[in-house]
C-alpha cells in the first residue's frame, strides 16, 4: 500500500525545517524526482547551502545517509513505472491462500483499506475546488482517460451530462480530437485520468489546456502523473489490488464522492436538467 511519495513527505515536513533545509527541499521539489539523483555537492550548490545541510535535511526525512535516500527514491520510481507484467511476476512469488475464500478475504482487506486511505488522504479543499469547477455553468467540461481509465472518464462524464450541459468526452479520431483541442480557452476544464505507466500525450494535453487559460483536474495514483504539474486540482488514489492490475475501486469512490457534491452544489438546476433530459429521451424513445 503506497502511503505517499517522498515529495509528499518533504512537503509535510517543510514547516519543521530550518531556513537552509527548506532551500534544499525547494530545490528537490522543483525538479522532482530527477533532482534527488544529483550528488550532494550539486544539490548544495543549487540550494546555495553547504553539503552538511543537505545531509541534515536527508536525516530529517528519516534516512541514514544520502545513499539510503536515493535508494528509497529508486524504489519509488520502480513502483511508479511498474507494469501489469512486472506486477504479475511479483505476485507469482507470493505465498497465500489461493482458495476462493482466501481470495475474498484478501480482496476485502485490500479494497477496504485502499478506499479508506484514499478518502482519508484526499484534501477536502481539492474536492471542493473540483466540485466548483465542474458545476460552473460558464465552463465547458472535457474528459479524457487512458487504456483502462477511459472507462472512468466516461463514467464521470455520463453523470455530468445528466446534471449539466456542455460536457464532452475528448474524441478518439485525430481530426475530431484536434478540432476539440483547438477550441480550448479560458472557460474550459480538462479532466484527465492518468495512472502508471503514464501516457505521453496526457501532459501535453494538460499543458495545452493550461496554456490556453483553462483549468485541469487530474485523477491519478499515489505516485502522481506528470499531468499534476499542470493541474489546479490533483485527486490521487491508492491502487492496491489482489491482481497484477491497478485497482480503480478507490478512484471510483472519489468520483462518486465528487458526484454527490455536484448534486448538492447544483441543487434545483441539476434536477431541472435531469428532468429535461428524461423528457427528451422519452420523446425519441430512448427510455
Amino acid at each position: 500500500m503506497a502511503s505517499g511519495t517522498l515529495a509528499d513527505d518533504i512537503r509535510l515536513k517543510l514547516g519543521t525545517l530550518s531556513p537552509a533545509e527548506r532551500k534544499v527541499a525547494r530545490v528537490l521539489l522543483a525538479a522532482y524526482p530527477a533532482a534527488g539523483f544529483e550528488t550532494v555537492a550539486t544539490i548544495a550548490e543549487r540550494a546555495a547551502v553547504s553539503a552538511p545541510t543537505v545531509l541534515r535535511f536527508v536525516a530529517r526525512l528519516g534516512y541514514n545517509g544520502f545513499p539510503e535516500f536515493q535508494a528509497a527514491l529508486r524504489a519509488e520510481l520502480d513502483q511508479r513505472n511498474a507494469s501489469p507484467l512486472s506486477l504479475y511476476e511479483e505476485t507469482e512469488d507470493m505465498d497465500g491462500d489461493d482458495s476462493a475464500a482466501g481470495l475474498m478475504a484478501r480482496s476485502s482487506r485490500l479494497f477496504t483499506t485502499a478506499v479508506a486511505q484514499t478518502l482519508a488522504e484526499t484534501p477536502p479543499h481539492d474536492v471542493e475546488r473540483a466540485i466548483t469547477l465542474l458545476c460552473d455553468p460558464k465552463r465547458r467540461i472535457t474528459l479524457v482517460g487512458g487504456r483502462f481509465t477511459h472507462l472512468l472518464a466516461q463514467y464521470l462524464g455520463l453523470h455530468l451530462m445528466q446534471l449539466r450541459g456542455d460536457v464532452h468526452i475528448l474524441p478518439e479520431r485525430d481530426v475530431e480530437r484536434a478540432a476539440a483541442l483547438a477550441r480550448f480557452g479560458r472557460r474550459d476544464v480538462l479532466v484527465v485520468f492518468d495512472y502508471r505507466r503514464y501516457e505521453n500525450d496526457k501532459p501535453a494535453l494538460a499543458q495545452l489546456a493550461q496554456g490556453q487559460g483553462g483549468k485541469v483536474v487530474v485523477f491519478t495514483d499515489a505516485w502522481l502523473s506528470p499531468v499534476s504539474a499542470h493541474a489546479e486540482v490533483v485527486l490521487p488514489s491508492q491502487v492496491t489490488t489482489p491482481s497484477p492490475y491497478d485497482s480503480l475501486v478507490p478512484t471510483l469512490a472519489v468520483i462518486e464522492t465528487v458526484v454527490a457534491g455536484l448534486i448538492t452544489a447544483l441543487g434545483d438546476e441539476a434536477h431541472r436538467h435531469m428532468q429535461h433530459t428524461e423528457d427528451v429521451a422519452r420523446r425519441v424513445g430512448l427510455v
